[in-house]
């Protein structure tokens, strides 16, 4: 089953196996992508993972989680990215980015931090400035707008953030969203601007390119969210254009949670039971046979994180691994 096919709308995939985004702290104070960024996503390429989706991309400057990320705020950093998108399709992969705003997590230093309320994330953070109505919908229209240049960049499916404690997760939560306006107080305003976010991004995409969207599953603290309320919240959106649930969780308070293999999935499998969505799901994944039977648990394709950091052609090891015949790239195949 893990190296079995899976469409989407029109990205066909070789195989189940997803690199999820993973900030990599390199993109120098313009947002633009380097060097590093090209070796990293085009080595997992060759590794032959199915899809790549690349770290969290700032759609503003005070969007970015760090000083160091990468930004699709300005057409130069489009162009940075267009060159990784070719050589991940030369090595025959599909590539996703995912659109981030940071909001109270943002570490840019000199910049304003901002948030559905003014509550901090933890005891030692800035207090953030909660956001109008008017701001609101200008990050909506940023997201709009880094979309389209990912479109224009060549990307074969695009990823909203909405999990990890930033911005679109924050709104979602009650832990970080106390507002008493049509952004707060129930699931429909919660849900209200992650789904202009997902209407807007979907509004410059063309027809068969998929649009993703990354939930944490569960906060970990009491009054926070768990699988049942993200999936009640995802269920007032999903027909504005979603495609597929990313399912994560954790981060938009500190609390910790208990992770082992495959913590997450059950979590994933909830998500799709109760919103009808295909799912990604995963958490410290390492070993072939776990990939493989998450995949025969109806979860439809399955990350792999630190292991790909780890080893990069884990891919091709699992294939060999579970006795498939996966295809080596041509200057490799004296290694099978």
């Amino acid at each position: 089953m893990l190296f079995t096919p899976f469409s989407i709308r029109d990205m066909k995939l070789k195989n189940r196996i997803v690199m999820p985004p993973m900030c990599m702290y390199s993109a120098g104070d313009d947002g633009q992508a380097t060097d590093w960024h090209f070796v990293h996503y085009v080595t997992r390429a060759v590794g032959q993972a199915g899809l790549i989706i690349v770290e969290a991309t700032g759609v503003e400057e005070a969007g970015r989680i760090s000083a160091n990320d990468l930004g699709l705020w300005n057409d130069n950093q489009m162009e940075s990215l267009k060159r990784i998108v070719a050589a991940v399709h030369q090595a025959g992969s599909k590539i996703a980015i995912q659109l981030n705003h940071a909001g109270r997590k943002c570490e840019v230093p000199g910049l304003e931090i901002v948030a559905p309320s003014a509550i901090a994330f933890s005891k030692d953070s800035r207090q953030p400035k909660e956001l109008s109505i008017e701001e609101i919908h200008g990050i909506v229209e940023r997201f709009r707008l880094a979309a389209q240049r990912a479109v224009q960049a060549g990307f074969d499916a695009i990823e909203i953030h909405g999990a990890h404690g930033y911005l679109l997760n924050q709104f979602l939560s009650p832990l970080a969203n106390r507002r008493k306006d049509q952004y707060g107080g129930s699931p429909g305003n919660q849900a209200r601007m992650l789904g202009q976010v997902v209407e807007a991004v979907r509004s410059v995409m063309p027809d068969g390119m998929p649009l993703f969207v990354r939930v944490s599953a569960h906060d970990y603290e009491a009054g926070g969210n768990t699988p049942e309320s993200v999936a009640e919240m995802l269920n007032l959106i999903k027909n504005k254009g979603i495609d597929m649930i990313h399912v994560s969780s954790g981060a938009v308070t500190p609390a910790i949670p208990r992770a082992y293999p495959g913590y997450q999935i059950g979590f994933a499998i909830t998500v799709k039971e109760l919103t009808g969505l295909p799912v990604i799901g995963g958490g410290l994944i390492t070993e072939p046979l776990q990939a493989e039977r998450i995949v025969k648990a109806d979860v439809d394709m399955v990350f792999l994180a630190r292991e790909l950091l780890r080893n990069p052609y884990w891919p091709l090891q699992a294939a060999n691994e579970l006795g498939v015949a996966a295809a080596w790239p041509v200057p490799y195949e004296r290694a099978k």
